[in-house]
């Protein structure tokens, strides 16, 4: 009778110290982020445009300010979605250059200057790498 009462007592203890472990286990698998989609992915990209205060964006040598240059990356993605299918895609083809081919550059409020090709290419890697 000892015995049974001491393995019940043993089979107690021991379920109830992995309870919150196997919880916590849950709670950290559900906790992960989910994988962006690819529109997701550009739609983060063009609110991380918006963001950059102090900003100027170059395009066709006229200066613009974050938000109407988040603006016309929007329009330009609405327009293209259908044919572009990657944030890469949109990114290289379509946020990089005007249709002249002239490239789009960003004067950061520190006053260093940057392809925008290249801003949004290190952007979109932390995002995949999230």
């Amino acid at each position: 009778m000892f015995r049974i009462l001491f393995a019940t007592v043993v089979i107690l203890l021991f379920q109830t110290t992995l309870q919150p472990a196997v919880a916590q286990g849950s709670y950290e698998q559900s906790s992960l982020p989910e994988t962006l989609s690819e529109d997701q992915k550009v739609q983060k990209l063009i609110e991380y445009i918006r963001s950059l205060e102090g900003a100027t964006f170059i395009r066709n040598e006229s200066e613009f300010a974050p938000e109407k240059a988040a603006e016309h990356l929007h329009s330009k993605w609405k327009k293209h979605a259908s044919k572009i299918k990657t944030a890469e895609g949109f990114v290289t083809e379509l946020a990089s250059q005007s249709s002249s081919g002239t490239p789009y550059s960003i004067r950061f409020a520190d006053g260093t200057t940057s392809t925008t090709r290249d801003v949004l290419l290190r952007r979109l890697s932390t995002l995949v790498s999230q």
